[in-house]
């Protein structure tokens, strides 16, 4: 699990939406699908999606029971 080194910084990542809007209002860690573990402070649009967190994104498949769409740096 990375915590804020490497690569994992150049990345968007996918977390749950409702663990995003939490870390925004108390500064709670998030963690993403890939396992980066962060409290997030930047615009994810300005940077390009992780790709781990991509692969396992989609082989949940779409409508699946887990909501992880949002995204965040």
């Amino acid at each position: 699990m990375s915590r804020g080194d490497g690569d994992h910084e150049r990345f968007a990542h996918y977390v749950q939406k409702d663990k995003i809007m939490a870390s925004a209002l108390d500064g709670t860690p998030v963690v993403a699908l890939c396992g980066k573990v962060w409290v997030p402070g930047r615009d994810p649009k300005k940077y390009p999606v992780c790709p781990m967190c991509k692969e396992i994104y989609e082989s949940m498949g779409a409508g699946g029971d887990k909501d992880k769409g949002g995204k965040d740096k």
